[in-house]
């Protein structure tokens, strides 16, 4: 790994685990009937479009992971890693597709907040059946919603980040 590569990564690993205080400390006293935003999810989706899909998915399995394992995690570990594995796979594949600026950024994030707690939340009936459909897709309209009003903070500091520490990546 050269030093630029371990300062990237150092930077997301960062950025992560800050997304992942906040988002376990702060947000929950703002949420809304018990929605807050997902930093972690805007941290990946910031780091797929920023690097591509590979290093979406990386960084979504582990911060995935460590929100699994974050107090005060009430569900079965591996559902947020398996949800912000997907996340940064199809967020590195907009990276491609979607015109460059704010509104592709926002509508990646709209379409990876949904996907993300939409896998989440699948994975929750399937594994601890008993709430209805209707309650939850409230709340991952909720969700996207948080995120959406959040992404104008997080979005652009990641990639900023990740842009500077490898203007290589700009060309691509």
């Amino acid at each position: 790994m050269t030093g630029l590569s371990s300062v990237r990564v150092a930077f997301v690993a960062l950025a992560a685990a800050v997304a992942l205080v906040l988002q376990t400390t702060v947000f929950p006293h703002l949420a809304w009937h018990g929605v807050g935003p997902n930093v972690v999810l805007l941290v990946v989706v910031a780091a797929g479009l920023a690097r591509g899909a590979h290093f979406g998915m990386v960084l979504g399995f582990g911060a995935g992971l460590l929100l699994d394992l974050a107090p005060p995690a009430d569900h079965a570990a591996g559902r947020w890693a398996l949800a912000l594995l997907v996340v940064g796979h199809v967020a590195g594949r907009v990276r491609q597709d979607a015109p460059a600026g704010v509104g592709g950024a926002l509508a990646a994030v709209a379409a990876c907040s949904f996907l993300g707690s939409s896998l989440f939340t699948l994975t929750g009936l399937l594994l601890d059946p008993g709430a209805g459909v209707p309650d939850l897709l409230e709340v991952v309209l909720a969700g996207v919603v948080w995120d959406l009003v959040l992404a104008a903070f997080v979005v652009p500091v990641v990639m900023r980040g990740l842009t500077r520490l490898d203007p290589a990546a700009l060309a691509t």
